[in-house]
């Protein structure tokens, strides 16, 4: 059974895949560190709301589509 930060993680990199970046564009777009990006990913990521929401806006998706 995965947890919810392995299902964030997974759903960060599926969209980001789907819309052709790199994890070092995609931390770019949403103002992190790239290692931000391959520990959420990784489900290693206990991440902020804030983190939630930049993601999202750079994705072009809701917060909740996230973390569904």
């Amino acid at each position: 059974m995965s947890t919810i930060y392995q299902r964030f993680g997974e759903n960060v990199k599926i969209l980001r895949k789907q819309r052709g970046l790199k994890q070092e564009k995609l931390a770019e777009m949403a103002k992190c560190d790239p290692r931000t990006i391959i520990a959420i990913e990784a489900g290693e990521r206990n991440t902020t709301l804030k983190t939630i929401n930049l993601l999202a806006h750079a994705l072009k998706v809701s917060a909740s589509e996230l973390l569904s």
